[in-house]
């Protein structure tokens, strides 16, 4: 058995929080009236801060950006990150469970989440629940080690949320959706300028749905509020409040066995599950910012952002373990546990960016400060009931008894504070030669405990970054990135200690370029990066606490999870492409090749694609009511993993690889204008019914969603 933990740490989170304000603050220092973040201009000038910094088309950035924007998300009636990252190249969303996923790129997990340029903590880079993207204009994507943005260089990726803001017309659109498997959702966006200062901009979202799996059902509201006011015409106050509330029922905690004890595969539908219709898992999300920017003139701006959020969970779980016998279907049991959880974060980032001149030529400079405090508690009321499961073509038909719970008590209670210096300058040292160098000084300190084990630690770090563009022609560059790793980790090695931070290095090479009068980007990369004491999963602690080997002075928790560091090296390669090849086609996507070895050169975390394909295409014919032709295509190779614990319950000896087989999922749409400002269009997804496994991570899977359909009806004006 191979359990997924249930309450991470949430201090390797707050590690990540307060990072610039990125796209909030850098478009202030160019000529953009929206601090929100990305402006869109032309393929690869799309102005972008989420990895240096500064304000910079992504074409002059040193590393792999892409950007999905509204348009993307509307034309496929994308209303999740989830759904959204999946469409996203060199990005691997892992769905270990129905509300809890997991990130990768480049072969390592994600951790750093950001909206408008501020951490956004996941535990363990996990989401929880479905985040909705009525709240969003566009998302950015960083692929490679951060470190000016974050403080830790993390070599995977920072995926940046830009949150939609009030601008100065008049606006409001609105949709609803009907679709497969009792879905519907409506949702509203009104932006009304109130005076020639004060602009107000409000965005609701209702979506309710029942899930493909047996017992499952979502219901979400989401509701965002921001005023920009025009206090001078230097100064600009912005305030916002945003709230998301994700119900589920019949959720997944873990997810299926997926192998008799004899190591043969077990026949299941899609619909299977092994959770129960009294399994719930339940988040509030909510988020208040207030923002000042200054402008001084001559290109110089301040930018000041507090952010407060509380993110609270509660849930009661059940987790299946063990494998069934072919010819008797038993062996496998339940563990249920209520868990409700509260998070408070309180995030504050002083921003200062402008040019600068120096030996006749005009820089960039970006300087900032940051401090952030978490508090978490968590509660958990385990139940000591046995539940006993009935054969594997019962699960999802025969209901599970609910178990009785003996009361909770607090299981985590920890605080964690981060304080942050960095900056950036982007050099123009000749006509084609420009540099980024930066840096970023972090002062770490957490205290408390979390199921049984101490959070106390006590750390610093200075991480730089380098990275140069060298213009070959007007529309082909070369560049280059450096940046340090250091990762700090929340698992837990064999004796229930919390492991060192993961060092290394990051280095990234490549092509950028624009073609056809600049409506279309592309680039192509090539990147390398070591991490030492990277947490690799070695096995779980017995009911006893007691690693294997240990009979006595066992500190575990029964059934968690224990790691081992390992030096771990991911390389490999990327292409990409990003605009419109003619006035009416629109193209996007990107091939990856990844390798990614331990200190002894075998493949590892081999759950990860090695090698994935993105792509996205819309047509339009103006002469047809503005018809809209679509289609976009994600495809992997094999993936696998091991299970080792089939002798624990009674199978056999050794270890039996479990195989994915690669895979691709095709999604189609069309949309026509009916009258004036109203459209009608139609999103097939998974057109083929392609059946595949959503994860291998943890040796457990459920099945990806069958063939749907999704009519909708968009109101603008």
């Amino acid at each position: 058995m191979r359990l997924p933990v249930r309450h991470a740490l949430l201090a390797t989170t707050l590690l990540i929080a307060p990072s610039l304000c990125g796209a909030a603050h850098a478009e202030e220092a160019e000529a953009a009236p929206d601090p929100a973040g990305t402006i869109i201009v032309t393929a690869g000038l799309e102005q972008s801060s989420s990895a240096t910094a500064l304000a910079l088309p992504v074409k002059d950035t040193p590393q792999s950006v892409t950007i999905i924007d509204r348009k993307r998300i509307e034309d496929f009636a994308i209303t999740n990150v989830n759904d959204l990252l999946e469409q996203a190249v060199g990005i691997n969303v892992e769905r270990v469970e129905t509300d809890r996923t997991y990130f990768s790129s480049r072969g390592f997990d994600v951790s750093n989440f950001q909206v408008d340029g501020i951490g956004l903590p996941l535990a363990w880079g996990i989401q929880f629940g479905d985040l909705d993207t009525a709240l969003f204009e566009n998302v950015e994507i960083v692929r490679g080690a951060n470190a000016i943005m974050t403080g830790i260089g993390n070599p995977s990726a920072t995926v940046n949320y830009v949150r939609k803001r009030p601008t100065d017309e008049f606006k409001i659109t609105g949709s609803a959706q009907v679709g497969s498997r009792d879905y519907w959702r409506v949702e509203g966006d009104a932006n009304v300028p109130l005076t020639d200062t004060l602009s107000v901009r409000a965005i609701y979202a209702h979506e309710d749905r029942d899930g493909h799996l047996a017992y499952n059902h979502v219901n979400r509201d989401v509701y965002g509020a921001i005023l920009r006011w025009q206090a001078t015409p230097s100064l600009r106050a912005t305030v916002g409040y945003t709230r998301q509330e994700n119900d589920a029922d019949g959720v997944l905690w873990g997810a299926i066995p997926l192998v008799y004890t004899d190591g043969t595969r077990i026949p299941l539908s899609r619909s299977a599950t092994t959770s129960a219709d009294w399994t719930y898992w339940n988040t509030r999300d909510q988020s208040l910012f207030g923002e000042l920017v200054y402008d001084f003139g001559g290109g110089w701006s301040a930018t000041g952002i507090a952010t407060y959020r509380r993110f609270q969970e509660h849930s009661k779980l059940l987790y299946a373990y063990g494998y069934p016998d072919r010819e008797t279907g038993e062996g496998v049991y339940g563990m249920s546990g209520i868990y409700p959880s509260d998070y408070k974060q309180y995030l504050g980032d002083v921003y200062l960016s402008g040019p600068f001149q120096l030996l006749g030529r005009e820089h960039k400079l970006a300087l900032g400060v940051s401090v952030s405090k978490s508090d978490a508690k968590e509660i958990e009321d385990f139940s000591t009931d046995t539940i006993v499961y009935p054969g594997p073509s019962e699960w999802g038909e025969t209901g599970i008894p609910e178990p009785s719970y003996p009361g909770g008590y607090v299981a985590a209670d920890y605080s964690d504070r981060l304080t942050r210096v960095y900056g950036a300058a982007h050099l123009n040292l000749t006509d084609q030669l420009k540099a980024v160098v930066g840096a970023s000084a972090m002062w770490i300190k957490s205290t408390g405990e979390s199921y049984g084990t101490s959070q106390a630690r006590k750390d610093s770090k200075v991480s730089p970054y380098v990275g140069a563009i060298y213009d070959l022609t007007p529309n082909l560059s070369f560049y280059a990135s450096y940046t340090d790793i250091y990762n700090p980790q929340s698992e837990i090695g064999i004796d229930n200690r919390r492991l060192d931070p993961a060092k290394g290095t990051s280095l990234e090479a490549g092509i950028k370029s624009t073609w056809f009068g600049g409506r279309l980007y592309a680039t192509a990369a090539v990147f390398k990066a070591k991490q030492k004491g990277l947490a690799e999963y070695a096995g779980n602690f017995d009911e006893n606490g007691c690693a294997p080997g240990q009979t006595s002075d066992c500190t575990g928790k029964a059934f968690d999870s224990y790691y081992d560091p390992t030096d771990t090296t991911s390389k490999g390669f990327e292409v990409e492409l990003a605009g419109n090849v003619t006035e009416n086609w629109r193209l996007s996507g990107g091939f990856t090749l990844l390798n990614v070895e331990n200190a002894d050169g075998e493949d590892t975390r081999t759950w990860i694609p090695t090698r994935s394909l993105k792509l996205s295409s819309t047509y339009t014919v103006p002469e047809f009511n503005d018809l809209k032709l679509g289609a976009q295509l994600r495809w992997q190779n094999a993936t696998t993993a091991i299970v080792s614990d089939l002798a624990t319950y009674g199978g056999v000896e050794g270890d039996v690889t479990l195989r994915q087989k690669d895979y691709a999922i095709l999604d189609l749409m069309a949309g026509v204008r009916i009258v004036d400002h109203l459209r009608a269009s139609l999103n097939l997804r998974n057109v083929t019914g392609t059946k595949y496994l959503n994860s291998l991570k943890w040796g457990q899977a459920f099945y990806g969603a069958p063939r749907s359909a999704v009519v909708s009806l968009n109101f603008e004006y």
